[in-house]
């Protein structure tokens, strides 16, 4: 990883696109660190305990990188993006119009994705309007969060918090279009490394000494665990019949199709994460008793959150993977190329024989998501301890890290460097 890295900065294209990203995560990592304009910040400071804790607020404020708990520019974080881009997804499947759409190839896509944005503007301003008033409630004494509780001071919170939200989506998307690996996949993991300084300070003054042990070993063990499954796929060998061009015979030889056991990478993970914090966000929001109780409810640490964010994890998996990878497709590029998997006949019987293979390998992988991201939080549970990080966020770091490498290892491929084929 650190040769890839290295040699990246020897190609001015690539090293131009690393730079462009790690610009962008660094004023997106600078907009966390500025307050809203008519804050009081001693105000702020005074609550931030609520926001450090293993509650919705705690898990929401880890996704924003520490933005929410000061009340800064960025505190709403990418969420609002991942919410609007789950929703249309998702009625992609059940309205026809935007089936019709999608399928229009790029600028049905374009479309699309201009309705996610007016959808995430919608979203970014009813959870600012949840959060001031949030805030409000946690006022103590005689410090008021929000100086001077007017319309006037709201709509200005509002309205910059809105426009936060919006600025984070657009650096998002600069760093797909111009950057190395996908831009809201990064910024989350920009967000939750910022948090490592306080999650390594909370594990080492843990007074259980037993935790204190286990747990390098434990997260140890998700990180191995998370890269050999990452790393895994099923190698479809396929032949290529020998073709007369000419008075020369070309083609022929032999090859595979990768199908990779987890195919959908970190998204699923992230779309499950992101609808479970849902509910338990409206409870806080709304501070009403029933909420709190909806809220304590679906607590990041408790039984329903856990047992929720496994089914989402698992559906979110065959969804995106069947967005992702179309078995008739492949079937009719390899008949076109006169490609052949040996035994299965071309065209439906190979599309069939790849969906029946990608199903057998999906229900283990969306099984392995499910497990990394329940079974620290269990273990957690179990000993009492309360660790910074779950499974979740060790495992959306992990695996964008493995994305992201994996794109600039393309990228130089590309260009045929040729120290990086020695």
């Amino acid at each position: 990883m650190l040769t890839i890295l290295a040699n990246s900065f020897r190609v001015p294209e690539i090293r131009k696109k690393v730079a462009f990203t790690a610009a962008m995560l660094a004023l997106y990592r600078l907009g966390a660190y500025i307050p809203a304009p008519g804050i009081n910040l001693d105000a702020v400071n005074a609550i931030s305990e609520n926001f450090g804790g293993s509650n919705v607020l705690g898990f929401l404020n880890l996704f924003s990188g520490g933005s929410l708990q000061r009340f800064a520019i960025f505190a709403l974080g990418i969420m609002p993006y991942i919410t609007a881009s789950i929703i249309l997804q998702l009625m992609t499947v059940v309205m026809p119009s935007l089936e019709k759409l999608r399928k229009e190839g790029e600028v049905g896509q374009q479309k699309i994705t201009q309705y996610t944005r007016y959808l995430t503007v919608g979203l970014a301003f009813g959870q600012s309007v949840g959060y001031v008033f949030l805030f409000r409630s946690f006022s103590s004494g005689s410090e008021s969060v929000v100086e001077n509780f007017t319309f006037g001071r709201v709509f200005l919170i509002v309205t910059c918090l809105t426009a936060g939200c919006v600025m984070v989506m657009w650096f998002g998307e600069l760093i797909t279009q111009r950057g190395i690996g996908n831009g809201i996949s990064l910024m989350i993991f920009a967000s939750i490394v910022s948090r490592i300084p306080h999650g390594i300070s909370a594990w080492w003054n843990n007074p259980d000494q037993v935790f204190k042990v286990m747990m390098p070993f434990i997260a140890l063990a998700v990180i191995a665990a998370i890269v050999f499954m990452q790393e895994g796929q099923r190698r479809i060998p396929v032949q290529y019949a020998k073709r007369v061009v000419g008075r020369r015979m070309a083609g022929g030889g032999s090859t595979y199709l990768p199908l990779r056991v987890n195919m959908a990478g970190v998204i699923p993970v992230i779309f499950a994460a992101s609808l479970m914090a849902f509910p338990p966000t409206v409870g806080e929001l709304t501070q009403a008793g029933w909420a709190q109780d909806f809220s304590t409810f679906f607590s990041p640490n408790g039984a329903a959150y856990i047992i929720g964010e496994s089914i989402f994890i698992i559906l979110f998996t065959y969804f995106y993977t069947a967005v992702t990878f179309n078995p008739v497709e492949q079937a009719d590029n390899l008949k076109k190329y006169g490609g052949f998997i040996p035994g299965v006949r071309p065209g439906r019987p190979t599309a069939e024989y790849l969906d029946r293979i990608l199903a057998r390998l999906t229900f283990p992988g969306a099984l392995y998501l499910a497990a990394v991201a329940a079974l620290p939080t269990i273990l957690i549970n179990q000993t009492a301890a309360n660790f910074y990080f779950g499974g979740t966020s060790i495992l959306i770091v992990v695996g964008v890290a493995l994305d992201t490498m994996k794109q600039l290892e393309a990228q130089m491929m590309m260009r045929n460097y040729e120290g990086f084929l020695k």
